[in-house]
């Protein structure tokens, strides 16, 4: 088995991975409670490649394979409303209280520097957890261009 561990960071890149998981969750017949829906619209075929993204939780539950993190807390608590935001492990979102106000210096050395090692241990768990982890994508925006960056 291969897994994909999954990053996602700051307002648009939370945005932007929020949409994104709600596409992978249709794509393998995930509904919003993370479980696999059994509607007749899904097929079992759907299930073969769901662990590269999800790990399956009690109770036939999926959870994504991902860690969100952002300085501030409004773009949390906008995923966690949002119509796919429960099916994410509650410890994986990490957040500050006062966000950067557009100062890179302030988000580089202070607030970040901040959080920087709970994100990095929540990623480390997350890891930990895999049977072979294939590699990591993050989603993320930098002087307003946005790249994604797979790692093998």
């Amino acid at each position: 088995m291969r897994e994909i561990l999954h990053v996602q960071g700051g307002q648009c890149g939370n945005q932007i991975g929020s949409k994104f998981w709600e596409v992978i969750c249709d794509e393998h017949g995930i509904d919003p409670s993370g479980r696999f829906n059994t509607d007749g619209k899904s097929s079992e075929n759907q299930l073969e490649r769901i662990n590269v993204y999800y790990n399956e939780a009690s109770g036939g539950r999926y959870v994504p394979r991902a860690v969100l993190m952002d300085l501030e807390p409004g773009t949390m608590d906008s995923i966690r409303s949002g119509p796919y935001g429960q099916i994410f492990r509650p410890d994986n979102f990490v957040f500050g209280q006062s966000g950067a106000g557009n100062n890179w210096a302030k988000g580089h050395y202070t607030e970040g520097a901040e959080l920087i090692d709970v994100v990095l241990d929540v990623v480390r768990k997350e890891a930990e957890n895999c049977d072979c982890l294939q590699g990591g994508e993050h989603f993320k925006v930098k002087s307003s261009q946005f790249y994604l960056s797979y790692n093998l």
